[in-house]
């Protein structure tokens, strides 16, 4: 919903939003959906109108993973992904046409609002969806453009710790005095997130029907060894898994990037299609608590499983084990 310059520049500049919200980063943003156009070609982008400034401070377009140009000119033209520079095959310099179909209301009809802007910036985040869709545009011509003189559609709103965003929806809503709709990265990307949470739990229980067919040949082993060698039973030695496992697992999990290259190119490359996994390379954080989980869920099954031939060695008469020896 746009609201009045006087508004939104009010709040951008309040203190206590900031300290309330502890945001680090409050901007103005007018965001549209045009058709962009460049030598015969076509496709449909997201544009985010916001001041240069703004802009520069955004972190993935601070450090992205490639970049062209020249950011501090964003003032003189329009920053694209790369995804939409290399579809229209655009460069630093050339031209972008935007067709906006809310344009001029005239006496047949609305007229499309046409305008060239030059390409000052590209961009590579390495999100497939944001470098093929998205153009930012100073927030003055943005409101120009889009027939919105004094007006802004959303506040984006960065706060220091992402985790705690919900946190500030009570001081954000208190701040503005109920003027807006409160939304944070998980409202927004909701799907995604419970996508991920789905595939976590499946993964794990992945992970226990391995373990629990790893934990069955070891107790179908132990229980031969039993039965065939009970005289030779003297110490049961109990198998499990190992320290060095995990710490190579580990590894596995912190360098999965250059593994990953290198199977890539041992297939001859295109195996992570980032239009369809909608990330250009395959992230990996390794957490604590995933480890241990990990761990003591092969540990538990191990041991568990080998109680009942250890139990069955435990029960022989040594003196009948040891008879004819």
């Amino acid at each position: 919903m746009a609201r009045s310059a006087r508004a939104w520049r009010g709040l951008t500049t309040s203190p206590p939003l900031w300290r309330r919200c502890r945001a680090s980063r409050v901007a103005p943003v007018i965001k549209a959906q045009v058709m962009a156009t460049a030598g015969g070609r076509n496709l449909g982008v997201e544009v985010f109108g916001q001041r240069p400034a703004d802009v520069a401070t955004i972190p993935l377009i601070q450090t992205p993973e490639a970049a062209w140009g020249d950011l501090s000119r964003l003032s003189e033209g329009v920053a694209i992904g790369s995804g939409i520079a290399r579809h229209l095959g655009l460069a630093v310099g050339d031209s972008i046409r935007l067709i906006s179909p809310d344009g001029v209301q005239g006496i047949f009809g609305t007229t499309p609002r046409i305008n060239d802007y030059p390409v000052v910036f590209i961009f590579q985040v390495g999100r497939y969806d944001t470098d093929r869709t998205r153009i930012y545009m100073p927030l003055a011509a943005a409101q120009s453009f889009f027939n919105k003189e004094g007006q802004v559609d959303e506040l984006e709103i960065l706060v220091a710790d992402p985790e705690r965003a919900a946190d500030w929806v009570g001081p954000v809503a208190e701040a503005t005095g109920g003027a807006y709709i409160e939304q944070t990265w998980r409202d927004i990307w909701r799907g995604i997130l419970r996508a991920l949470t789905m595939e976590d739990n499946v993964m794990f229980i992945i992970l226990s029907i391995l373990v629990l067919i790893a934990s069955l040949n070891i107790v179908s082993g132990l229980i031969m060894l039993v039965k065939n060698k009970g005289r030779d039973v003297g110490i049961l030695r109990t198998m499990g898994l190992t320290a060095g496992g995990v710490g190579r697992g580990g590894l596995c999990a912190i360098y999965i990037d250059p593994i990953f290259n290198v199977v890539n190119f041992i297939l001859g490359g295109g195996v992570w299609d980032p239009s369809i996994r909608m990330i250009s390379d395959l992230p990996a954080e390794l957490q604590l608590d995933d480890v241990l989980s990990a761990v003591a869920l092969s540990l538990g099954l191990s041991f568990t499983v080998t109680y009942f031939p250890a139990r069955r060695a435990a029960r022989m008469n040594p003196v009948e084990a040891l008879r004819y020896e």
